[in-house]
């Protein structure tokens, strides 16, 4: 500040953000004044000033600035008489007519502020002790300054460290429907601050913002990623068997831990439990997995500059954030109470579909733990700055090896063996329809007449046993069927029922198609499993409908929507090149 703006803030008598004296030893008129300014009950959000050296019209009379004048009244800031502390700083004025001690005040984020356990306040020109109304206001002013991390603005960070494009094209096509996005012609810094991730008053993003879509992530915020280790053994003494940092932002991360946990944590694998039949295992479920560490990204403290652990050992998996429980939550009522140390990121999540926020996410955890015989997860808050979560291996998955291989289904390596019928239907029912059908017809001809017996059983019971067989199978062991190994070679037929020739047809009747002919393992469905065709019904009912629609009212994860939909692709279903124009699904059939 310049020698003029000093002037024209002397010369402003009615001023209530500047106070003047000649005093200089007068520390309780100093502190009030402090204490006044910091307070800003006008809501000016600009700073205060006081002038010593300076009669009450504006008049400079010149002090005598020594560093004790100046130590002592800066002194008052950290003297324990002002709470909370202000903002303040202390200088020296050479003016024309002599030195004075400039006070620069700023107003207080979180008020009231009190001197010697008194509210002061300006109450125009001069100051005062606020009355209870003066009070509640101040109150007022503290309640809507008091923001969570996420909504505070990222001061060093500009538009041009976010990722725009995943904004535009992952955030609001989930967030807003397509007349919408099609009606919004804002700037995108506006676009941005609709959704909390933009601050328009300082022109920055907020730490939302950055924590979604930042290209730098942990530049601005250190300790956003979380930290995989897997170890040997049941504890951190054992070696390191693999490790990972996902520290890309959560646009990209969410999505990356939910392919994560579904392909490498869950280890889903067929076992055999028969000799036609198998089933398949997970040591930990992925939904329960899932939806643990996503409250570990959502309800996690950012300030700290530690990642989030996930940690997995031969026993369990632990997975720790920083930050205890927040706001109304405690141990007594959690689970049954939750809170949002993140409210902006919580929506943002919820919008992308990884939370639900309605509060049941770890009471689901627990009856899907339970179901998959894992015990219920572990919440240890004895940590007080932190929460480990604990969730055990299920024995399901070894316990039916050991089944298997005390059946001889397995060999003692786990190995499949390879005379092994798998069940996954479509043999099964072409060997049974074929034998039951082949047996049947012909004792019924011996009956009813070799010919039309033979011919009716063969053909109609190889046709409905193979079908019924290859849909059934199809339907319920899909996803077994993939990579299993096959019989090596068909199941023999019994000779004695075998004709010796084959019935000659009346030259008048057409040759029919002869099950027998076609490959055994041609797939009848048009879909290649339950869900291609459950998504493809429900696009058709709803022509507009959003991924996150299909994921909540199919149940499944968007990984499996989009496996699907790439699937209808391929079958001519919905077109290549337009899958979707202006929001609607283009079905070819």
């Amino acid at each position: 500040m310049n020698t003029g703006e000093i002037r024209a803030l002397l010369n402003d008598i009615e001023s209530d953000r500047v106070e003047r004296t000649i005093s200089t030893t007068n520390t309780d008129k100093f502190g009030q004044a402090i204490c006044a300014f910091a307070n800003d009950l006008p809501d000016y959000r600009r700073a205060g000033y006081l002038f010593l050296g300076v009669e009450d019209d504006g008049t400079v009379k010149g002090i005598d600035v020594t560093d004790d004048l100046l130590k002592n009244v800066a002194a008052i800031r950290t003297d324990g008489n002002i709470q909370p502390q202000p903002s303040m700083t202390v200088e020296k004025v050479a003016m024309p007519e002599g030195d004075i001690v400039m006070v620069r005040v700023e107003p207080a984020s979180f008020p009231p502020v009190r001197y010697k356990g008194r509210i002061w306040i300006r109450i125009g020109p001069r100051r005062g002790v606020a009355n209870e109304n003066d009070e509640r206001l101040l109150m007022e002013k503290r309640r809507t300054n008091v923001t969570s991390f996420d909504v505070s603005p990222c001061l060093n960070a500009t538009i041009d460290d976010l990722d725009l494009q995943k904004f535009k094209h992952v955030f609001l096509p989930k967030a807003m429907t397509d007349d919408e996005l099609e009606e919004d012609k804002r700037d995108v810094k506006l676009q941005l601050s609709g959704f909390g991730f933009f601050d328009t008053r300082y022109d920055c993003p907020t730490n939302a913002g950055m924590l979604l879509f930042a290209k730098n992530l942990r530049r601005f915020i250190p300790g956003a990623y979380i930290q995989y280790v897997r170890f040997a053994g049941k504890d951190r003494a054992g070696e390191i068997l693999t490790e990972h940092e996902f520290k890309d932002n959560l646009c990209v991360t969410l999505f990356e831990l939910d392919t994560f946990v579904e392909t490498t944590i869950a280890n889903r694998r067929p076992i055999p439990v028969s000799s036609t039949r198998e089933d398949p295992f997970v040591d930990y479920p992925y939904w329960a997995t899932r939806e643990l560490l996503m409250n570990a990204i959502c309800h996690r403290d950012y300030q700290s500059n530690g990642p989030i652990q996930f940690y997995q050992y031969d026993d369990r998996i632990e997975i720790m954030n920083h930050g205890g429980l927040y706001g109304r939550a405690n141990v007594q009522n959690f689970p049954n109470v939750n809170d949002y140390r993140n409210i902006v990121l919580a929506e943002a999540m919820k919008v992308l579909g990884f939370v639900n926020r309605h509060s049941r996410g770890v009471l689901r955890v627990q009856k899907e733990l339970m179901a998959n015989e894992n015990g219920e997860a572990i919440f240890d808050f004895g940590y007080q700055t932190a929460i480990v979560v604990r969730e055990m291996k299920s024995p399901r998955g070894e316990q039916a090896i050991r089944e298997a291989i005390a059946q001889g289904f397995l060999t003692e390596k786990g190995e499949k063996q390879t005379a092994l019928v798998v069940s996954d239907g479509h043999e099964n029912g072409h060997e049974n329809g074929h034998e039951n059908g082949h047996e049947n017809g012909h004792e019924n001809g011996h009956e009813n007449g070799h010919e039309n017996g033979h011919k009716n059983g063969h053909e109609n019971g190889h046709e409905n046993g193979h079908e019924n067989g290859h849909e059934n199978g199809h339907e319920n062991g899909y996803e077994n069927e993939k990579g299993l190994e096959k019989p090596s070679k068909k199941p023999s037929e019994k000779p004695s029922k075998k004709p010796s020739k084959k019935p000659s047809k009346k030259p008048s009747e057409k040759p029919s198609e002869k099950p027998s002919e076609k490959p055994s393992g041609i797939k009848v469905s048009k879909f290649p499993a339950p869900i291609v065709e459950e998504v493809y019904k429900a696009i058709k009912l709803n022509r507009k409908a959003k991924y996150s629609w299909l994921q909540d009212n199919l149940g499944v994860s968007e990984s499996t929507i989009l496996r699907a939909i790439s699937d209808l692709k391929e079958l001519g279903y919905i077109s290549k090149e337009h899958s979707k124009v202006k929001g609607e699904w283009q079905l070819l059939k």
